[in-house]
């Protein structure tokens, strides 16, 4: 795995504590090189965001919420009946309570995984959650493309590479969860499997109230 370990890219300094450290470690001992670089831009983006509207905000919570928020599709943390998004914030929570961090961190760090693709949601909750859906959302869907400058552009993808990411993002999300399908009904992710699998079927939720047990 050939990966980048600056100290600081377009002007943000990436957090260097020991539970970032770990945090990073535990990425690069089960993630990919694919998603490390994901993980790292998504958080600069986010980071960007930050300063430039002056967001408050706890960067090591928000940096390890970046470094977890995809783990829920590896192996080594997927489950077999949960969203990946939930693995991944379980993972999260997990992590920073061996670290004897408040509840309300670990609260936090869960929620900022877990909503990090939910839309319409999460830009309402706490900053850090807030601040990782915007940063995802630029790296994957180009939201808010437009308001980071050529130069952060450059600076950021030169260190943490995109290496084909639009023809990979889709079946590495798939490769996370096609064991369990059912988990994404409600959710963007019913997307990707319709997008792999032919032979796929959305659950539809006007179905499941005209077929529910209830008699009126």
């Amino acid at each position: 795995m050939t990966i980048h370990t600056p100290k600081a890219v377009a002007g943000i300094t990436l957090p260097d504590s020991t539970i970032a450290k770990q945090a990073t470690e535990l990425l690069l001992e089960h993630g990919t090189e694919f998603l490390y670089n994901h993980s790292l831009r998504a958080f600069l983006f986010a980071a960007l965001n930050a300063r430039q509207n002056k967001i408050a905000h706890d960067t090591e919570l928000l940096y390890v919420g970046s470094v977890f928020h995809d783990l829920g599709l590896t192996p080594h943390y997927r489950s077999l009946d949960k969203r990946f998004e939930v693995d991944g914030a379980n993972a999260a929570r997990d992590f920073l309570h061996s670290h004897g961090l408040s509840p309300q961190a670990l609260q936090l760090v869960w929620d900022t995984v877990a909503l990090h693709t939910s839309p319409g949601i999460a830009e309402y909750k706490e900053a850090e959650v807030a601040l990782l859906n915007y940063g995802v959302a630029l790296d994957v869907v180009g939201r808010g493309y437009a308001d980071l400058s050529e130069k952060h552009r450059q600076d950021i993808v030169k260190n943490f590479p995109r290496t084909d990411f639009k023809k990979t993002i889709i079946p590495t999300f798939y490769e996370g969860f096609k064991h369990k399908p059912d988990t994404t009904f409600g959710s963007i992710n019913a997307d990707i499997c319709a997008c792999m699998n032919p032979d796929f079927h959305r659950k539809d939720f006007c179905d499941a109230i005209l077929h529910s047990p209830w008699t009126d």
